[in-house]
């Protein structure tokens, strides 16, 4: 997409949710010249592909914030949305701010335990010292246990055990084959292997019992893990790598009529959220049957904006159709599984095309801006 058209000045796109899907949203507006605002809670755009090597490796986290004042100017507002008018059109923050909407795009994301997720903080230099922070916590610990073996945590384990390969590393996953159930079953067992090689140790197939009682992301020599299948690990450190939500807060008030049972937003074929052809879903807060993955909520961005383009200038709307799995792991720097478009990868070029940068140098380049050496 690209080249700037003219619309009437009540047009006014309003994007809550700055990650992945809103900033591609973003892009697509300011290239045609669609009046738009950004609204996010943090200051930052927060590449959280690479949040995870940024909780083992020192001086990493200030790569994965790219602030969105450098990009979008006055087209960013800092603030968090927790309501919607749709008679009236506009969105409420939680300071009392009003901003009018023609169209709206809600790209919430996903909430889940730091430090896979960072939506605990305003700031994202506040957001890169918890990083540092928990670097050091991975650096005291000679022992660490992962809840989790989804994406997340097989992507944990092998970035612990990649950078330090003394340290023993539990995982602990309560189905009985690791990562997405959308992947091969070839590309999953794998990760497994991968996972084994790099010395980390596998419990399949059972639950901790005792989450709610654990510190997290703290170094506590003598930390007790009890399982349903009557295991019990003593470690030093235990970090969660489950319980992902969708982001709901700025919509459910509003829209609780078009909420599917896990909080996503029901759309239709063109990602309009069902009942309104103003309101646009993308990314994890769209209930599309496929992986949620920042990939999927980038091709949402470029459906959704090219239909609020077509539907200002009479055209027919463009549908959204899942295609096959495309997912890549990465499995510390050094190694990686995945598949594209439904077929499995080499691991060389897993590795090549993710592992070793995890893609910042996409982000901050679609961003126009350099990344901190």
């Amino acid at each position: 997409m690209g080249g700037q058209l003219s619309f009437d000045e009540k047009v006014h796109v309003v994007i809550v949710g700055g990650g992945f899907g809103g900033i591609a949203a973003a892009q697509h507006l300011k290239s045609h010249g669609v009046p738009f605002m950004l609204i996010n809670p943090l200051d930052a755009f927060h590449h959280n592909v690479a949040s995870l090597r940024a909780s083992v490796q020192s001086g990493f986290a200030k790569q994965t914030f790219i602030p969105y004042k450098r990009t979008f100017g006055l087209n960013f507002l800092q603030g968090r949305v927790i309501r919607i008018d749709t008679t009236e059109k506009y969105v409420v923050l939680d300071n009392g701010k009003e901003v009018s909407y023609s169209h709206l795009i809600l790209c919430t994301g996903s909430n889940g335990p730091f430090p896979g997720k960072c939506n605990i903080v305003d700031s994202y230099q506040k957001a890169i010292v918890k990083y540092e922070d928990i670097v050091k916590e991975v650096q005291a610990a000679e022992s660490l246990l992962v809840i989790g073996g989804g994406a997340t945590g097989l992507e944990m384990a092998a970035e612990i055990r990649t950078e330090y390969p003394n340290k023993k590393v539990i995982l602990i996953h309560s189905h009985d084959a690791l990562a997405d159930s959308e992947l091969l079953p070839s590309v999953r067992e794998e990760a497994r292997r991968v996972l084994l090689k790099k010395g980390v140790e596998l419990f399949l197939g059972q639950k901790v019992l005792n989450l709610d009682e654990l510190t997290l992301n703290v170094t506590l020599k003598g930390s007790v893990i009890k399982t349903d299948k009557n295991e019990q690990f003593t470690v030093d450190l235990v970090i969660c790598c489950t319980g992902i939500k969708i982001n709901s807060d700025a919509y459910r008030s509003s829209l609780g009529g078009c909420l599917a049972q896990n909080g996503a937003l029901n759309v239709n074929k063109h990602l309009q959220v069902e009942g309104f052809d103003n309101i646009y879903a993308i990314g994890d807060c769209a209930n599309v049957n496929e992986p949620k993955l920042a990939y999927h909520a980038g091709l949402h961005a470029g459906v959704a904006v090219r239909n609020i383009i077509n539907s200002l200038t009479g055209n027919a709307l463009t549908s959204y159709k899942t295609g096959n799995v495309t997912m890549l792991l990465a499995m510390g720097r050094d190694d990686g599984v995945g598949q594209f478009n439904g077929y499995k990868l080499p691991r060389f070029i897993v590795t090549k095309g993710k592992s070793q940068s995890l893609l910042l140098w996409k982000s901050w380049k679609e961003m126009g801006q350099k990344a901190p050496s």
